[in-house]
């Protein structure tokens, strides 16, 4: 079992109505994080989700408070949340640097999965930001600084390079189509374990005594269809795969 901490995967909408020469606007709120959380519950594991609206109030900002955790998923929420906590983005305070802090912890032991999305890597319009940060020299694969987004809206088959990696938790080399992903490039000495076209989808590596991994389409709609999160039975065998590979070593 792993102490798993998600941030992110959560958004509020905004939608203006205009009927006629009235209008009036309502909000909305919405957690994308059922089907990870689910499956990695269903596996054993002890899930934390810190919404994305919490997060630049409670993400860990010390190495005791990421210490509660054994691995720590970035999925969906950008480095400026992670970094600009209210006293340093509101009331010019110094702060803790909570991206250099994380990526301390996984050199220290600790390990770290990101998750694509508009705002993981670099996203839309490069908004994420990851790509200038400590985060970047963590991860198993280099970030392009610019909207790395790669859609396809016809859909893409992954290929499995390593079906016998135990990160993908024998998932097997049949995965449903994917709409959408993060164009990323392997890092030397990382593992690409399967890829959508000629980019990574799925890589793993080491930083220091830490363990990093990466996968880079969405854990839920939309770049990950409901054949993907809902219908296919690997889902829940890879992001435990995952987990219990990036979970501490005896």
């Amino acid at each position: 079992m792993a102490r798993i901490l998600i941030a992110g995967e959560s958004w509020i909408t905004t939608s203006t109505h205009i009927k006629g020469v009235d209008e009036f606007t309502v909000h909305s709120y919405t957690e994308g994080v059922r089907q990870l959380k689910e499956a990695l519950e269903g596996g054993g594991h002890l899930v934390t989700h810190l919404p994305a609206h919490r997060v630049p109030v409670s993400f860990p900002s010390t190495r005791d408070e990421l210490a509660a955790y054994d691995i720590v998923v970035l999925s969906d929420i950008g480095a400026n949340s992670l970094q600009l906590a209210p006293d340093v983005f509101e009331r010019a305070r110094r702060g803790a640097d909570r991206i250099g802090g994380l990526a301390a912890w996984v050199a220290e032991g600790g390990s770290l999965l990101m998750i694509g999305g508009y705002l993981s890597f670099s996203g839309f319009q490069a908004r994420a930001a990851f790509a200038r940060t400590a985060i970047a020299e963590v991860l198993p694969v280099g970030i392009i600084d610019a909207d790395d987004r790669v859609e396809r809206p016809a859909g893409v088959l992954p290929t499995v390079m390593e079906p016998e990696h135990p990160a993908l938790g024998g998932a097997g080399t049949s995965w449903p189509h994917l709409l959408g992903y993060n164009k990323t490039t392997r890092k030397p000495g990382a593992l690409e374990l399967a890829r959508v076209g000629e980019d990574p989808l799925v890589v793993v590596g080491e930083h220091g005594k830490g363990r990093t991994a990466v996968f880079t389409s969405d854990c839920s709609p939309h770049w990950a269809p409901p054949e993907f999160c809902d219908e296919w039975p690997g889902y829940a065998r890879l992001f435990n795969g995952l987990a219990g590979w990036l979970a501490p070593r005896p």
